[in-house]
C-alpha cells in the first residue's frame, strides 16, 4: 500500500489523482490532503478517503470545514496556511503529489523533498522558478522526482532504460490551444470564455489560459530543461492538434521514441503513482485506425510570443524564469478578472522580462530567498504594467 499526500486535492489534477486512488484502493491510500477554500469538495474527500491531516487556506475555511464534517472531524488534524501546506508535505507518506498551481507550490514541494519523500510533480512552476535549487535538494535527499504533466511524463517514459548521453533532443508536443486557427485580429478580441475553451484537455482556468497563450508550453520547456538536464537549444516544440502523441525523444542515431494515448490526465498521474509498475485504468483505449491521421506543424511564434519569452528567460539569467512565471501569474489573474485584454498577457510578460534582464543582467539564485526576491519584484512590476496595458 502506497501512502499519498496530495497538495492541491480540490484542483483538477488533485481530483483526478484521487479518482485513481479510488479505483485502486488496494494499492493507494490518501493520508494527507491540502486544499484552498473549496471546503465543500474537501469535506467530501475527507469523508471518502479518511486522511489523517488536511490543510486549508485560512482559519475561516478551517472553521467551515469543521462545521461541514461534524463528527467526522474526530481524529483529523486540520492545519491552515503555509504551515498547513508544509504539514501535508511532511506527513507520513511514501509519495507527495505536488498538484498546486503557481508559485505557492514551491515551498511545500521543497519541504516534501527535504522530508525525504518522493514527489509526483504536476506543479510545473516549481521547476520553472527554481529548477537548479530543486535538483540540488533532490540529490541531497536521495529522492525521486516523477513528472505528472502529460508531456514530461511522455519524455520520462521514452527515456526509461536509455543512456542520457544518447539523447539528441526532446520534442514537446502542443495542441495549439483554442486559438491555433484564429487570425491575429480575432485573437486580439478574444474573451475569457473563448480562452477557456480548450479543444482537448480538461484543466484548471490558469493552465487553460496558459495553453491559449502558449505560455504553458514555454513553462514546460523550462521545466524539461531542469527535469531532464538538457540545454534549451535541445528542447523543441511542435504543434500536434490531436494531442495523441504527448511528446517524443530523439536519439543520436536519429531514432525517435514517442508515448501515445488519448488525452486523459489520469494516465500520466497513474504512471507517476505506480512507477515503475503500471495499474489498469478504466479509460478509453487508443484506436489509431479510427483516428486515421495525425497532424503536425510549427508553432506560430508571432501570434503566440510567450513561447519565445520562455527561451529568452532560460538564456537570460538564473532568476529570469522565476520573474517570467510571476509576471505571467499576475497577467493571467487580471485577464481572468476581466481587467485586461488577452494580448496584455504577452505584452506584460515581455516588458517585465525585458526590464529584469536590462536591470540585473546575470542575476543568480543562490537560495530560496533569492527566488522569493525575484518573484516579489516581478509581481510588483507586472501589476503596474498590466494596468497600463489594460487601459491602452
Amino acid at each position: 500500500m502506497k501512502r499519498l499526500a496530495v497538495l492541491g486535492s480540490t484542483g483538477s489534477v488533485g481530483v483526478q489523482t484521487l479518482a485513481v486512488v479510488a479505483a485502486n484502493p488496494e494499492r493507494f491510500e490518501a493520508v494527507a490532503l491540502a486544499a484552498g477554500r473549496n471546503t465543500t469538495l474537501l469535506a467530501e474527500q475527507v469523508e471518502r478517503f479518511r486522511p489523517r491531516v488536511v490543510s486549508v487556506m485560512d482559519a475561516s475555511a478551517a472553521e467551515d470545514l469543521r462545521a461541514r464534517l461534524g463528527d467526522a472531524v474526530e481524529g483529523l488534524t486540520i492545519e491552515v496556511g503555509g504551515q498547513g501546506l508544509r504539514a501535508v508535505a511532511e506527513a507520513d507518506a511514501d509519495l507527495v503529489v505536488a498538484a498546486l498551481v503557481g508559485a505557492v507550490g514551491l515551498e511545500p514541494t521543497l519541504a516534501a523533498i527535504r522530508a525525504g519523500h518522493d514527489v509526483a510533480l504536476a506543479n510545473k512552476e516549481v521547476m520553472v522558478m527554481a529548477g537548479a535549487l530543486v535538483n540540488r535538494e533532490v540529490a541531497a535527499n536521495n529522492v525521486s522526482l516523477l513528472p505528472v504533466d502529460s508531456e514530461h511524463s511522455a519524455i520520462f517514459q521514452a527515456l526509461a532504460g536509455q543512456r542520457a548521453e544518447d539523447v539528441a533532443r526532446l520534442i514537446l508536443t502542443c495542441s495549439g490551444g483554442p486559438f491555433r486557427t484564429w487570425e491575429a485580429a480575432r485573437i486580439a478580441e478574444a474573451g475569457i470564455e473563448d480562452a477557456l475553451n480548450h479543444p482537448n484537455w480538461d484543466m484548471g482556468a490558469k493552465i487553460t489560459i496558459d495553453s491559449a497563450t502558449l505560455m504553458n508550453k514555454g513553462l514546460e520547456v523550462i521545466e524539461a530543461r531542469w527535469l531532464f538536464d538538457v540545454p534549451p537549444e535541445r528542447v523543441d516544440v511542435v504543434v500536434h492538434p490531436e494531442s495523441i502523441i504527448h511528446s517524443l525523444v530523439e536519439y543520436r542515431d536519429t531514432s525517435v521514441m514517442a508515448q501515445l494515448g488519448l488525452p486523459d490526465m489520469r494516465v500520466p498521474i497513474a504512471v507517476a503513482l505506480a512507477w515503475p509498475e503500471r495499474v489498469a485504468l478504466d479509460v478509453p483505449r487508443l484506436d489509431l485506425a479510427a483516428i486515421g491521421r495525425l497532424h503536425f506543424e510549427e508553432p506560430d511564434r508571432k501570434r503566440f510570443p510567450c513561447l519565445d519569452l520562455a527561451y529568452e528567460a532560460l538564456n537570460g539569467s538564473e532568476a529570469a524564469p522565476a520573474v517570467l512565471n510571476a509576471s505571467n501569474e499576475v497577467a493571467v489573474a487580471r485577464f481572468l478578472a476581466g481587467a485586461s485584454s488577452f494580448l496584455s498577457i504577452a505584452d506584460t510578460n515581455r516588458r517585465v522580462l525585458e526590464a529584469h534582464l536590462g536591470e540585473s543582467g546575470g542575476a543568480s539564485l543562490r537560495d530560496l530567498a533569492d527566488v522569493r526576491e525575484a518573484d516579489a519584484w516581478a509581481r510588483a512590476f507586472a501589476s503596474e504594467g498590466v494596468e497600463e496595458v489594460g487601459r491602452s
